[in-house]
């Protein structure tokens, strides 16, 4: 017996996995390698990408990461799982402006607006990063995108605007790849949080896992054999008593990582509706100023973050690159707003 799905679901540190394809081992399976049976039983791929995907612990046994040598048995559960949808329809191409910051023969940095997707699925199936892409390399006869062996090296929330990198060899995605999981790149957020800070400057340091008590939120865990290390630095650019806008450096790159570990210390994003940044958590009780807080969650309807800075070592010449995008419009008028507020107190 053999199946073949599709679906969602989040391992026990709760990082994100998307399910492309499962079977079942038969009864009277004879024990092979897993490369091959995945290879006997997948439509176009061969045994080298079935080996990649288990080198990057993309093959499981059972719930379970194994190598290419793992014997197949009897009734195992051997899944290839991924993290990005399955794409099980066509990536239509769409126009959707691009914000390019760089491009070569191997890469491209955008700068990613809030309010865009980044990977079509949940609901989302046009209209994202990826059919932008689409549309991009339309003309590249090398750049397939639905290959998972191209495309984003990483990801940023559909609500935070700021800089992302596009691998279009896979050298080039294998190099970077390496270079996150090595934390060798360089990432700085700029943030407004609630509340005021008693340090300039900190770091932050906590594991990350998925909230038990919400599935949609991750949270930071008091038992340090649970979830995945996680560090932020964080230092203070400005601070208007009731919030403060905040620079973050991460060194690692958790889901969610900097607005559960603002929450974790007293300071939720400001309008972060996920984390409970979109109420009136600092100030009067005055109803000008609530008014004054309600027009600012217009003026910036999402959490305020923004990835500003993005560097890392190239892929093919080995050159340090380093980029910076500016604060977006939503958030600069959010700044001006308080800085206002601030002088006329």
């Amino acid at each position: 017996m053999a199946e073949e799905e599709s679906s969602f679901y989040i391992d026990e540190e709760g990082t994100e996995f998307y399910e492309h394809f499962r079977f079942v081992a038969d009864k009277g399976q004879q024990m092979i390698r897993v490369d091959k049976f995945l290879t006997d039983r997948i439509e176009k791929t061969s045994r080298n990408r079935v080996q990649q995907a288990a080198d990057a612990n993309c093959v499981l046994a059972n719930g379970k990461p194994v190598k290419s040598s793992y014997k197949v048995k009897p009734f195992d559960v051997i899944s290839v799982v991924m993290d990005r949808p399955r794409y099980d329809f066509e990536i239509i191409a769409e126009d959707i402006p691009l914000d390019i910051v760089y491009e070569d023969n191997y890469l491209l940095v955008v700068n990613k607006p809030a309010g865009l997707v980044v990977h079509p699925g949940h609901g989302n199936y046009s209209g994202t990063l990826v059919n932008a892409l689409a549309w991009h390399f339309k003309d590249n006869p090398d750049y397939d995108v639905s290959d998972p062996r191209l495309g984003l090296v990483h990801r940023i929330d559909k609500d935070t605007s700021g800089l992302l990198v596009v691998a279009k060899t896979p050298d080039a995605k294998t190099d970077l790849g390496l270079q996150f999981f090595n934390k060798t790149t360089r990432r700085e957020y700029v943030a407004m949080v609630w509340g005021a800070f008693d340090e300039k400057k900190g770091t932050i340091t906590g594991n990350i896992a998925r909230n038990p008590k919400n599935k949609l939120q991750m949270a930071v865990m008091s038992d340090p054999a649970i979830g995945k290390h996680a560090v932020t630095h964080y230092e203070v650019i400005e601070s208007f008593g009731y919030v403060t806008i905040v620079k973050c450096v991460l060194e690692t790159g958790r889901t969610h990582q900097i607005r559960v570990h603002m929450l974790s210390q007293g300071h939720p994003l400001f309008n972060d509706a996920r984390y409970g940044g979109d109420r009136i958590l600092k100030g009067t009780t005055f109803a000008k100023y609530r008014q004054f807080v309600e027009n600012c969650f217009s003026v910036c309807p999402r959490q305020a973050l923004h990835a500003r800075t993005l560097g890392f070592r190239h892929p093919a010449t080995g050159e340090e690159m380093n980029f910076e995008c500016p604060i977006p419009p939503d958030m600069e008028s959010l700044f001006e707003k308080w800085r206002a507020y601030r002088a006329a107190e």
